[in-house]
């Protein structure tokens, strides 16, 4: 079904009178799709009106997007599932081995974390990622733009020039469609993932990456009394991703860091900072790591990919595959 905008309009929706539509566009809520995007908390504090009805309108709202066709159904048969996952979208790496990894490349309507020490590839990948998804669907790519929340100063239009250059792509055009938000604390962070859904739509994106997703948190909330409310707010934060993920359609990536897990004696103490809030939340978990000159992407959590390792290197072209002499690892 074709949709317009006024189909997605928040007057369209039953209870919505222009009070209500100015208290929710005040807080960065501006169409149905944002509204579906929150959680019922946000919505009732947003408006001024009780849980339940929040649930609601939330589901009014829900409701709309199934019968436009933006979003499923409740209940579906695992046919039809099937029929819609084959036709995901997915944005190639640059390397053959972690597309692989990935079955066919970072999915949209998806959370992908990629977790790992300083120099692992994490926003070297990201970069790559932001020229990839610009190319035509054959090489890889959604013939679309990225938003990128940089809250650790690690963008650089440099690379992104370099690595365009290298694929023969005009890195003015690729530069253009990337959109930059510096984000100076967990409370900007989220205020730019609010207006996210707006860009979203407005500009045709279909990547969201967030270079790095716990930074924030970890540098603001020091000591064990503040870790409840970090661990609330980040998952907030998270879950608000992965309801932009499923509602625009768009693949999101989120770095995160990894920390020593002092308990552990044998194999690899590092552990991805966040706990389970960040873990429950993304759809996929890739750890990467250093091998010499080689970075090792191993899946660590997913709901169908095999537990295993791809090996991939960094090089003028961002995210390549090793010369052929390097065995894959299984």
């Amino acid at each position: 079904m074709s949709m317009s905008e006024e189909d997605l309009e928040l007057e369209s929706l039953d209870g919505v009178g222009p009070a209500t539509k100015q208290k929710l566009t005040a807080a960065g809520i501006y169409s149905i799709l944002d509204l579906v995007s929150r959680g019922p908390s946000e919505i009732a504090d947003a408006v001024n009106i009780d849980l339940s009805r929040a649930i609601e309108l939330i589901n009014k709202a829900r409701a709309k997007l199934v019968e436009l066709g933006r979003l499923e159904k409740e209940f579906i048969s695992a046919t039809e599932l099937y029929k819609k996952r084959q036709a995901i979208d997915r944005i190639s790496t640059g390397s053959k081995n972690l597309d692989d990894l990935l079955g066919g490349g970072i999915e949209t309507q998806a959370v992908t974390e990629l977790y790992g020490e300083y120099g692992s590839g994490k926003t070297q990948v990201c970069h790559t990622l932001c020229v990839k998804v610009q190319t035509p669907k054959e090489q890889g790519g959604l013939s679309s733009g990225a938003i990128y929340i940089d809250t650790e100063n690690t963008f650089r239009p440099e690379r992104i020039v370099e690595i365009a250059e290298v694929h023969n792509l005009e890195p003015e055009d690729i530069l253009n469609k990337i959109i930059v938000a510096k984000a100076y604390n967990s409370a900007h962070q989220e205020l730019i993932v609010r207006e996210v859904g707006r860009l979203v739509e407005k500009e045709k994106m279909r990547l969201l990456i967030v270079d790095s997703a716990v930074a924030h948190y970890r540098a603001e909330f020091l000591g064990r009394g503040t870790l409840a409310e970090r661990q609330q707010r980040l998952n907030r934060f998270m879950h608000n991703l992965l309801r932009i993920a499923e509602v625009h359609n768009v693949a999101v990536v989120v770095t995160n860091q990894v920390q020593a897990a002092p308990d552990v004696f044998f194999g690899d103490p590092t552990r991805p900072t966040g706990g389970h809030v960040v873990a429950h939340t993304s759809t996929y978990r890739i750890y990467l790591r250093k091998a010499g000159k080689n970075r090792i992407a191993r899946m660590m959590d997913s709901p169908y990919h095999p537990e295993r390792e791809a090996v991939f290197i960094l090089n003028e072209k961002g995210i390549d595959d090793p010369p052929e002499d390097t065995p894959k690892r299984k």
